[in-house]
């Protein structure tokens, strides 16, 4: 019998493996500082630590450079076993020109290893910012993006406008927010993160948009097969086994057609108004609080991760 997660990729949604598992199964991987840092403590990972090390050594300056050179090089390692999907890493900063720079060094990192840019995408936060630097990177570099820690309309908007190549709408963490705050429970497509996700990705066919949507973050399987048919899912490995060991059925929920169908969404646009960007995301509590809690989070877990290497470096 068809299990579930066949029949999630008969809908054709592309399947990627949201994973500090670097070698867990076939499927593209995205990873972020918190999946890094799970994976460092890891000991079936301790060789690519090593060769992670190994190269902020030979990178030489100071003991801070070598560990920020390690930390990159790991990043690059979650492009093993290469799929002939993108892979993606993170950037994440309220600094437009700081951002175009570290990305422009990590693509050069990944030529420097046999990795063309057009297998990569540059992981950075949906701040104003990053939307900007973004949308350079796409237009003047080639440099493929993938508008992380996307919770708002208005910034899934001006990651359209901006030509980006991917944005990665974390469904989970819109649901954890709503259940805090009403204290309810929501499930299928009542469940507030996948009306969001819903809302985005039909706007994007209604207008035309290329970039494609990647759900993300997802609670359960039911969020999952609520968002059947949209370009990308990256799911958890515990939900893909649940996915994999069920037969229950997964009818398609979203295709362009069904956009077409659906009620109309007036265009609208902010990637060129910095202050109506601004203020439609000050207006989106659970969008404002999950975008600056997501970026404090990775952020202190790419602290704790150097952290990790640091000792490790020490030590050797």
């Amino acid at each position: 019998m068809t299990t579930s997660l066949d029949q999630l990729k008969q809908t054709e949604t592309v399947v990627v493996s949201d994973s500090g598992d670097f070698e867990s199964g076939p499927w593209t991987a995205t990873t972020n500082p918190s999946l890094l840092l799970a994976a460092a403590n890891k000991p079936a990972y301790s060789r690519l630590i090593d060769v992670a090390l190994a190269y902020g050594k030979k990178k030489g300056g100071t003991v801070h450079e070598q560990v920020d050179a390690a930390t990159d090089r790991l990043r690059s390692l979650t492009s093993f076993p290469a799929a002939s999907l993108p892979k993606s890493m993170p950037v994440l900063s309220f600094d437009k020109e700081a951002t175009k720079a570290k990305a422009r060094e990590l693509i050069a990192l990944y030529a420097s290893i046999g990795i063309k840019k057009e297998r990569v995408l540059i992981k950075i936060a949906s701040t104003w910012e990053g939307i900007q630097a973004a949308r350079e990177l796409e237009r003047d570099d080639g440099i493929h993006c993938n508008l992380t820690l996307l919770f708002g309309f208005a910034q899934a908007v001006a990651c359209a406008e901006a030509g980006v190549t991917l944005i990665s709408p974390f469904v989970g963490r819109i649901l954890d927010w709503y259940k805090k705050s009403t204290g309810k429970n929501y499930e299928g497509d009542e469940d507030p993160g996948v009306q969001s996700v819903k809302r985005i990705y039909n706007y994007y066919k209604q207008h035309g948009y290329k970039t494609i949507v990647m759900g993300a973050s997802f609670r359960n399987v039911g969020e999952i097969k609520a968002l059947a048919g949209v370009d990308f899912l990256t799911i958890s490995p515990a939900l893909l086994e649940e996915l994999r060991n069920s037969s229950a059925p997964v009818p398609r929920k979203l295709s362009v057609e069904h956009a077409g169908l659906a009620e109309p969404i007036p265009k609208v646009s902010y990637v060129d108004n910095e202050p109506e960007f601004r203020w439609e995301l000050l207006q989106d509590q659970m969008a404002f609080d999950k975008l600056h809690e997501g970026i404090k989070k990775f952020a202190e877990d790419g602290s704790t991760l150097k952290g990790v290497l640091l000792k490790k470096l020490q030590a050797a």
